[in-house]
C-alpha cells in the first residue's frame, strides 16, 4: 500500500513529495479505527509549526482530512461499527498518510458522515469548517446582533465565517480583492429561510477602492465591528507594495475594533508596537490567535472538539455551510498538486481515492 509524503532533505530549500509504501499492522488498537479512505483533503504543510511541537519525523505524512468507510474496529471501540461512514482530521503526530487506501486511526478523531454529505465535500471542507467555528465560538464569542468584518471573506475559509456568522445573527461584512471576488459575495445567499444577502456590504479593497477603515465606520455609525478575522496582517506599511494579496494594517484593525471588540488573527508573528497596544487598552479590545491545531494537540478538550466535528458535518449536510465547489483530482496527480499547493499557501484540494 503506497501513501504521499514529504520530506525534507539537509540543504533543501523546498519539500520535496513522494510516494512511499506503507504497512499497518495485522492487530489493531484496542481504540483505533480501520478506514477505508474515499477522499482527503491536500493544504501546504506548515513543516516550521511541526518542529515547534516536537514532531520530527524524516517523512512526514501528507494528507490529514479524510472521509471514508470503517471497515474494522478495535476491542475497546465504542463509537462506530464497520460499514460506518465517518469524516476526521488525522493528529499531527499521526504516522499514516491520508492518501493511503486504508488507514489506522483512533476513533476519538473521528465522527460520523451524514449520508446527504459528499466524501470529497467533508475532506475538502472540514479543517475551515473547524478554524470558522473555532475563529467565531471559541475566539470571538460572537452573539446575535454582533457585527463581524471578515477579511477575504471569497476565500473558503472566509465563506465559512459568513455562513456561519449569519446563521448566527450577525451583521457581516467581508473585503474583496477583484470584481469577480465583490460579484460572488454579493449575490450570496442563505440555503433556507429568508433570501436576504449573507453580507450586508462587501468592501472591495483592490486597485483604486475605498479606505477599508472608513467605510467601517461609516457602516456601524462610528462605533466599530465587535469582532474582526483577518487571514493575515501586514505589519509595515512597506509591506504593502510587495503583497499581491490585500493585507490590513494592523493599526487600522484595532481602530475599526469597537469597545471590548475581538481580534482574531491567523499572523503567527504578529507584531505590536506601544501606541497599538494602548489602543487595545482603551478600548478594552483583545487580540487572539487562530491555530486550529490545539484542538489535536491537546486532549484536555477532546469532547467539546467533537461536538464541533459533528456540528460542522451537520450544517454542510444542511446546507447552512456550502462550501465553493472543488473539483476532485485523481491518486496518481496528487504529487504534482502538492508541490503547487506548497508554494501557494491559500490553495487547497481534495483528492478521490
Amino acid at each position: 500500500m503506497k501513501g504521499l509524503f514529504c520530506r525534507v532533505e539537509e540543504g533543501e530549500t523546498e519539500p520535496k513529495f513522494i510516494i512511499q509504501e506503507t504497512t499497518l499492522p495485522e492487530v489493531l488498537g484496542s481504540h483505533q479505527v480501520r478506514v477505508q479512505v474515499k477522499a482527503c483533503g491536500l493544504r501546504p504543510l506548515d513543516l516550521k509549526l511541526l518542529r515547534d511541537v516536537g514532531v520530527q519525523t524524516d517523512l512526514v505524512p501528507v494528507g490529514r482530512e479524510v472521509a471514508g468507510v470503517v471497515l474494522k474496529v478495535g476491542p475497546k471501540v465504542t463509537f462506530f461499527q464497520p460499514e460506518d461512514e465517518v469524516v476526521g482530521i488525522l493528529p499531527l503526530d499521526s504516522s499514516c498518510s491520508g492518501l493511503c487506501e486504508v488507514i489506522d486511526v483512533d476513533e476519538c478523531v473521528l465522527v460520523g458522515k451524514p449520508e446527504k454529505l459528499s466524501a470529497a465535500c467533508a475532506a475538502a471542507t472540514l479543517r475551515d469548517g473547524v478554524r470558522a467555528y473555532t475563529a467565531l465560538h471559541t475566539h470571538a464569542g460572537i452573539a446575535g446582533g454582533h457585527t463581524l468584518l471578515v477579511i477575504d471573506g471569497s476565500s473558503n475559509f472566509g465563506l465559512m465565517c459568513i455562513q456561519l456568522a449569519a446563521y448566527c445573527g450577525l451583521k457581516v461584512l467581508a473585503t474583496s480583492s477583484s470584481a469577480e471576488e465583490q460579484a460572488f459575495l454579493e449575490q450570496l445567499r442563505p440555503a433556507v429561510g429568508l433570501q436576504e444577502p449573507l453580507v450586508a456590504r462587501v468592501i472591495p479593497v483592490f486597485s483604486g477602492s475605498s479606505d477599508l477603515l472608513s467605510v467601517v465606520l461609516e457602516e456601524t455609525g462610528g462605533l466599530g465591528v465587535d469582532a474582526v478575522i483577518d487571514s493575515g496582517v501586514c505589519l509595515f506599511i512597506e509591506e504593502k507594495q510587495l503583497e499581491e494579496k490585500f493585507l490590513p494594517d494592523k493599526h487600522d484593525i484595532i481602530s475599526m475594533l469597537s469597545v471590548g471588540g475581538q481580534w482574531v488573527t491567523s499572523h503567527q508573528d504578529l507584531q505590536l508596537d506601544p501606541p497599538d497596544c494602548r489602543l487595545l487598552f482603551l478600548k478594552s479590545a483583545s487580540v487572539s490567535f487562530l491555530n486550529p491545531e490545539v484542538w489535536t494537540t491537546s486532549s484536555a478538550q477532546q469532547g467539546r472538539y467533537l461536538h464541533i466535528l459533528k456540528d460542522v458535518v451537520e450544517k454542510m449536510s444542511t446546507g447552512v455551510l456550502r462550501p465553493q465547489p472543488q473539483e476532485a483530482v485523481p491518486l496518481y496527480e496528487a504529487v504534482v498538486v502538492m508541490e503547487t499547493i506548497q508554494r501557494q499557501p491559500g490553495k487547497t484540494a481534495v483528492v478521490q481515492l
